[in-house]
């Protein structure tokens, strides 16, 4: 069979033909078969991470930035080109995500979700990379992904039917209506074979039968952030420094273990999309900021949590050959499953008297009698008192003790031989140290065995240096480690003795996982509640470090007094904070002001608390609404791309041709600057070309520029609303300079500055002769060019009546007012209307 025993799983080595390069460049060297025991395969083998690891510590919160997940991914063929399947395991995490999807020509959301998924390695079809027809899917991938291994396999181990049959026999029973979800998904089935089949390969096990978490992932139920704008926006990555923690992530992440470190990132750069979900999150956050003994009892439980999705990951693959290191690493994850498991009550216990609708369902999952049922048949076996410890010598020790005495005679009699072993040592360096008069103590290291120590100064030594008998010295500053031969015997001895000792309590553990199995679907839904649990504290955590605010979600966007989250983080006290305002009717804001005014700043920021109120967390505001974005898009920066070959002007161009592909009315899209990368009149023509076709969308957009000649679009489009960043001009001391004060403070209209590149280039060291003659000619240019449009009283009649419309239409939809607040409120905007119109010609009066 297919299956068959753990033995035979997966086909002799020699018949899976495996292609891989560190990062595939031409096909001459990419589409070579090679068989995966011969050294093409030595590049992949080095990067994936092989059975033997264990779970890290809850303090290795950090684990998250190492790549560990493979990706298989098949396109259709013929006319169903564009259709797309993937499939995705973290070998950290024994749950496969599946998906399926129709993309456009720029594969646009295979190239985001694959950003997002990090893959250590991607697997493809070999027919998608044939000699002088490889496919535009690969060409893009391998574009997009220099440092990522890609491997090869033949197209026949992309069968849907086998993939079925694997999701069948690995799937475990409580997320078996995936099978509903994908019977039809012939596309993601097949990459779903392929990549089983070839993770068994590599890590040379097989995962246990219904052990697997299998998940269907449409492209619909998130927001598309594409990896550019995950980048302009330093969403997780900091573009100065990588490992700066100066992002959104760094901002938000006070996790306290690596699934919920792991959670956040994957949330920042897929928001949420459904409003309701959202506020359930939200409810949960508000909870934990209310009652501060809630908080604290949880936060105290959570992080005792190890990597939980490791470890499950580890207990649910069965190795092909049983090896000291397997056997130690079971036993080590037993271990960690009972610890984990005995937090289950504490758990609960903290989630007791909650209120919010998430939290009483988490209370609720963890009554589920499995987690009882599995402990119960742990300690039958294992110790009471075997835990997870820190240290090296502790921890060998709790494995050595982990099962009971009295199961096994002769593991009984093999323990008696290793404690004896470690007496002797211990007796053996005691005497030693008597005999040369000297401090020496027992130590022991994973990597050294026991050895021996001692604090001494290089003077009381007998002639300064160590008895002969003594090798392997080493010391820093007055610490010597060193051992002897006989203390090498009998580390030798201690070693065989453990060995032995592995060996009989794994056959014991082994016999324990099996009868474990059926229930560990229950982990898995534990999993998932401490990561979840995990990032709502740190939402809540972030929030009492500054004012944040519950965001709300209606159909417009609007902030009071919002500010950054990072600059706040940078700057150590609270930035400058102004409103946003876009609205149905109000969707496009342009914006000038000065360089160094603020502009980008302002623009990012948007964009970052849109994506923090979509994932659940508060705002720094300190009020705000905003309308769920299925898409958020940036151009920003203005960087030649040296290993594309790309001008500065070619990459605009690239950026807005893909905003306007993708975008939709639903999107978000900020453009800080476009079109400067050319001369000043087709940059304007650009700008204004690309501002009309936006304008015919319904999405929000704020617009960044330094062209005025743009701001005049207002006259002819009423929704779009011009903003500037005010400037104060302040004279220096001795009266003869004026330099430019930044207020960061945003007002209506254009700005008034003039010739504000001038006044920066001042400021630098260029010699003041050359901007003698820079204003000469630009006073001369603009008398000669610049000619501003007049806004007739019609227009201005027309743009007013716009606007109370609007006005009337979203207080219609939105209002809470009571009547006496609604009369108030619409005779204001009575007034504000009869302000905005122009008064009467004396014509219209004799009229």
């Amino acid at each position: 069979s297919y299956f068959g025993d753990k033995s035979s799983c997966v086909e002799n080595a020699n018949t899976l033909n495996l292609t891989s390069s560190s990062s595939v460049r031409g096909l001459n060297s990419a589409c070579v078969g090679k068989t995966p025991l011969s050294s093409g395969r030595s590049v992949c083998r080095s990067r994936t991470p092989l059975m033997g690891y264990s779970v890290t510590s809850s303090s290795a919160v950090s684990a998250h930035t190492v790549a560990s997940v493979i990706v298989a991914v098949v396109e259709g063929r013929g006319l169903a080109r564009g259709e797309v399947g993937m499939a995705s395991i973290d070998l950290k995490n024994p749950e496969m995500i599946l998906s399926q999807f129709a993309d456009n020509t720029t594969y646009a959301k295979v190239i985001t979700k694959l950003k997002i998924l990090t893959p250590l390695e991607i697997i493809m079809s070999n027919t998608a990379c044939d000699a002088g027809n490889t496919t535009k899917l690969f060409s893009l991938i391998t574009e997009h992904f220099k440092n990522v291994t890609f491997t090869t396999v033949p197209r026949k181990y992309f069968n849907e039917t086998k993939g079925l049959e694997y999701i069948e026999q690995l799937c475990a029973s409580e997320f078996s209506t995936i099978f509903m979800e994908v019977q039809s998904k012939y596309y993601c089935l097949a990459a779903a074979a392929a990549l089983l089949k070839y993770v068994e390969f590599i890590q040379n096990a097989v995962y246990a039968p219904k052990s697997l978490k299998v998940h269907f992932q449409g492209s619909e139920k998130t927001a598309m952030i594409d990896s550019s704008s995950a980048q302009n926006l330093e969403l997780v990555i900091n573009n100065r420094d990588s490992r700066n923690g100066h992002t959104l992530l760094g901002v938000l992440n006070y996790t306290k273990t690596p699934g919920g470190s792991r959670r956040l990132r994957s949330n920042i750069l897929e928001p949420l999309v459904d409003a309701e979900t959202i506020n359930t999150r939200l409810d949960c956050v508000q909870e934990l900021l209310q009652r501060e003994e809630l908080f604290f009892g949880l936060q105290a439980v959570i992080s005792k949590f190890l990597d939980t999705e490791q470890l499950l990951s580890v207990l649910v693959q069965i190795p092909k050959q049983d090896t000291v290191k397997t056997a130690e690493t079971k036993i080590t994850n037993l271990i960690y499953l009972k610890h984990t498991l005995e937090l289950v009550e504490p758990l609960k216990g903290a989630l007791r008297s909650c209120n919010t609708q998430l939290l009483k369902a988490y209370y609720n999952s963890l009554e589920n009698t499995r987690f009882g049922i599995i402990l119960e048949k742990i300690t039958t076996v294992i110790n009471d008192d075997t835990r997870y410890t820190k240290g090296c010598l502790s921890m060998r020790t709790q494995k050595c003790y982990a099962v009971k005495p009295n199961i096994n005679e002769f593991l009984d009699i093999a323990r008696r031989t290793y404690t004896e072993i470690v007496d002797d040592i211990a007796g053996m360096i005691t005497q030693l140290g008597e005999k040369y008069s000297l401090p020496m103590k027992t130590s022991f290291s994973s990597a050294r065995g026991f050895f021996i120590q001692m604090n001494a100064d290089c003077s009381t030594l007998p002639n300064g240096q160590l008895p002969s008998e003594f090798t392997k010295i080493t010391k820093m500053k007055n610490t010597y480690s060193f051992t002897s031969a006989d203390l090498i015997k009998m580390n030798e001895r201690c070693q065989e003795s453990l060995r032995e000792i592995y060996h009989m309590t794994y056959l014991i553990v082994c016999k324990l996982l099996n009868e474990i199995y059926e229930h560990i679907h229950c982990l898995y839904k534990l999993s998932d509640i401490v990561s979840m649990l995990d990032m709502l504290l740190s939402f809540a955590h972030a929030c009492t470090l500054s004012d944040y605010v519950r965001p709300e979600f209606t159909d417009t966007l609007a902030i009071k007094q919002g500010w950054h989250p990072i600059l706040e983080k940078i700057a150590m006290e609270k930035p400058v904070s102004n409103n946003t305002y876009l609205s149905e009717g109000n969707n496009f804001v342009i914006i000038t002001g000065p360089n160094m005014s603020g502009k980008s700043t302002y623009l990012k920021r948007i964009a970052l608390c849109q994506i923090m109120a979509q994932i659940g967390s508060y705002v720094p505001a300190e009020y705000c609404s905003f309308r769920i974005a299925e898409q958020i898009f940036t151009r920003i920066g203005m960087d030649d791309d040296i290993e594309t070959n790309a001008s500065t002007f070619m990459k605009e161009m690239k950026e807005i041709t893909y905003i306007i592909q993708n975008a939709n009315d639903k999107s978000l899209i900020i453009i800080d600057e476009l079109g400067r990368g050319t001369s000043a009149e087709e940059g304007i023509g650009i700008c204004y070309a690309a501002c009309e076709y936006l304008l015919n969308l319904k999405a929000f957009t704020l617009f960044a520029t330094h062209f005025l000649e743009l701001c005049h679009i207002d006259a002819l489009y009423p929704n779009v609303e011009n903003y500037h960043f005010e400037v104060q001009h302040v004279r220096s001391s001795a009266g003869n300079k004026e330099k430019i004060a930044f207020t960061y403070t945003l007002s209506k209209e254009y700005t008034e500055e003039k010739n504000y590149g001038l006044k920066a280039a001042e400021v630098s060291s260029l010699p003041s002769s050359i901007i003698l003659d820079a204003k000469e000619i630009t006073n001369h240019i603009a008398k000669q060019i610049l000619h501003r449009q007049k806004r007739t009283p019609e227009m201005m009649k027309q743009r007013a009546v716009y606007q109370l419309a609007m006005r009337l239409v979203q207080t219609a939809r939105n209002s809470r007012l009571d009547p006496d607040s609604l009369r108030i409120y619409l005779k204001g905007l009575k007034k504000k209307y009869e302000a905005s119109c122009p008064a009467p010609s004396k014509n219209d009066e004799q009229q």
